[in-house]
């Protein structure tokens, strides 16, 4: 098992990695919550939520369940809504404590509704996909998807616990277990270029079909989770050195916008904007040639996509303009500088931006 602390302004709580977590988690998170409320989704509650109603339930609370469909595409405020209404219906108080159980989408979809439910009631992340473990359970993001853009309508709100079992990433078909590989790539690429050579080295390992090296796999979570907490410590609510966790999501979230959320996962779209900013960056001839190239491979070597061709540039490019880091017409990138070193920079020239989503995206 490890523990990896997060240490906010408005909150302090622990990542518990492991397995068979029922035997782990601290009961005295939830003790003063009569009613637990996990929200899941059609995919995994099947798989876990029972188990989880019924370790609760065993714990003296009344437990309520609600699924939600599985889908980007559902992550919105009419979704939302729907949950806010079950609560209310049910007439639970500011003492219910709701678990987010399932990967990002649930995560964010179920910590908006806690965030604004009753002016704010407690919850916990237990993240079950890879992107969800290393990534969006972590830091207080929560929020739902507009029409104009993605994760544009949310709010910064701590979990009280986030517990991460590793058993999880068993039900994870490889294409989703890849998606999440991006997401930890891009720590390497932002923050630690040491841990970026050593996921190189155990790519094997990491993309193993029918296998998960669990001591592989607690320690590659865990450094993404150190990571990010250490980010995240410094500003909670991203007014600076936060956004570079942002590094390839300008252009990702516009990809996805672009294709309804239904071509590419996640992940899989950040990829391509992390190759995308970093050709972006080796046009403006801050980051290395070979550097450049080794990100590229690497990507591809992990299995993921390196272009999105036949996407229009021009819906990219526009799309980027939905990015919540944009002010007025200025988009501001996270651009690597070498390997494990990034910086923050807006007024980049828009044909410099166009030339490298043509890189990507150019038919």
């Amino acid at each position: 098992m490890k523990i990896v602390e997060v240490n906010t302004p408005s909150a302090n709580y622990q990542i518990t990695i492991g397995r068979d977590l029922f035997d782990m988690v601290n009961i005295d998170l939830f003790g003063d919550y009569p009613d637990v409320v996990i929200v899941s989704n059609t995919t995994v509650f099947p798989l876990y939520g029972s188990q989880w109603a019924d370790y609760f339930t065993q714990c003296g609370k009344r437990v309520y369940t609600y699924q939600l469909p599985d889908g980007e595409e559902y992550k919105t405020f009419a979704t939302a809504e729907q949950v806010l209404t079950f609560l209310l219906k049910h007439k639970l108080s500011r003492k219910t404590l709701l678990v987010a159980l399932g990967g990002g989408v649930v995560g964010d979809l179920a910590g908006f509704v806690a965030t604004i439910y009753l002016r704010g009631i407690p919850f916990i992340q237990i993240p079950t996909t890879l992107l969800a473990q290393v990534d969006s359970s972590v830091g207080g993001k929560v929020a739902v998807n507009h029409e104009l853009g993605k994760n544009m309508i949310g709010a910064f709100y701590q979990p009280k616990a986030v517990w991460t079992d590793l058993d999880t990433l068993r039900t994870l078909d490889l294409r989703e277990r890849r998606a999440g590989l991006a997401e930890v790539i891009k720590y390497g690429i932002i923050w630690d270029g040491e841990f970026l050579n050593f996921l190189a080295t155990k790519r094997k390992d990491l993309l193993l079909e029918k296998e998960i090296v669990t001591d592989l796999f607690a320690y590659v979570v865990a450094r993404c989770c150190e990571i990010k907490s250490e980010v995240v410590s410094q500003d909670e609510d991203e007014r600076g050195i936060r956004a570079v966790l942002n590094f390839g999501h300008t252009i990702g979230h516009a990809i996805e916008r672009a294709t309804n959320y239904r071509v590419y996962r996640h992940g899989e779209a950040v990829a391509i904007g992390m190759v995308a900013v970093c050709r972006l960056a080796y046009q403006l001839k801050c980051f290395s040639k070979s550097e450049f190239e080794y990100v590229k491979r690497l990507v591809n070597d992990f299995g993921l996509p390196t272009d999105c061709k036949g996407i229009s540039v021009d819906e990219i490019f526009n799309g980027i303009f939905h990015d919540k880091k944009t002010v007025g017409d200025k988009v501001t990138f996270v651009l690597p500088k070498k390997l494990g070193e990034v910086e923050i920079v807006s007024g980049i020239d828009e044909g410099e931006i166009k030339q490298a989503i043509e890189y990507v995206a150019g038919t």
